[in-house]
């Protein structure tokens, strides 16, 4: 019998399987949000774009398998599509989220999917459907405490699986960035980091830069692929783009993989032959 990878949560005591952190948190970040904000269209667009979310994995991963599979990264998918995606519409949030878990099965390379999901669907949404949907862009307002209560729980729960320097890397480059965007712009600082503050910073931050099957292995190829995001976003809100942070990790994330691959290939064509079968066979 295989035994659930698990963790500690908060205290002693309390654990919690690692593929349940992400679902737990973003619903934790939804409660939130739409509490204290009021943030989503509706709960009926919402439950669409989870549904479709989970469907499109079922069919999907069955087709291409032959078998089922846990839907925590379907759910986080969908739900993630609920949030983001703003239309009077309900196909929109259809669309998203079916095309952020088919772009997993059919844009691979080498057996990986290279896009962030939810982010790949998002991008597809912007360019197919802009007439029909745009995506969330509002910040807490002066509801602080649901931030950084999620802030805290989200950071904590990166620690624990290893992937809290994404983040923090991510947070510090943008707080840097956005000094230097206030140069060149002549606005207020403050005005400049205010976007961190809100729910769909927390969404991308938090699960879109730091989803395990589409980022680099290395800690220091982790950073620096966070730091190349935000200063890419940088330049992107220089030139007025709208949707600046979801355009930067369109762009880096598949390029970073690519390298990373390429990299790993040159170490192999440099190893001696047994070696290689030795690290093969372990």
């Amino acid at each position: 019998m295989s035994k659930v990878a698990t963790t500690g949560f908060l205290s002693k005591g309390i654990t919690i399987p690692k593929q349940y952190f992400a679902p737990l948190l973003i619903t934790g970040i939804l409660l939130a949000a739409h509490i204290s904000f009021g943030i989503l269209d509706s709960y009926q667009k919402l439950l669409t774009a989870i549904t479709f979310a989970v469907l499109t994995e079922l069919v999907l991963h069955r087709v291409v398998t032959g078998k089922f599979r846990n839907l925590s990264s379907a759910y986080v998918s969908g739900i993630s599509a609920g949030i983001l995606v703003r239309s009077p519409l309900f196909w929109p949030f259809a669309l998203c989220a079916a095309i952020s878990i088919a772009s997993k099965y059919v844009l691979r390379y080498k057996g990986r999917h290279l896009f962030n999901p939810t982010n790949f669907g998002v991008v597809a949404i912007i360019f197919i459907a802009s007439d029909s949907a745009a995506v969330l862009s509002i910040q807490w307002g002066n509801n602080m405490w649901a931030m950084f209560v999620i802030w805290a729980v989200g950071l904590i729960s990166l620690w624990k699986i290893n992937r809290l320097n994404i983040t923090l890397t991510y947070i510090a480059s943008f707080i840097v960035f956005a000094w230097v965007r206030a140069q060149f712009t002549g606005d207020p600082f403050l005005a400049e980091v205010a976007p961190l503050t809100g729910p769909m910073y927390q969404l991308f931050a938090l699960f879109m830069m730091t989803d395990p099957k589409t980022t680099v292995k290395s800690r220091m190829g982790q950073n620096a692929v966070a730091f190349s995001i935000a200063l890419l976003e940088m330049i992107l809100r220089l030139n007025e783009a709208v949707y600046a942070p979801f355009y930067a990790l369109f762009i880096i994330g598949p390029i970073a993989l690519i390298i990373e691959d390429q990299i790993h290939q040159r170490k192999l064509a440099n190893k001696p032959k047994d070696e290689i079968a030795a690290a093969s066979a372990s």
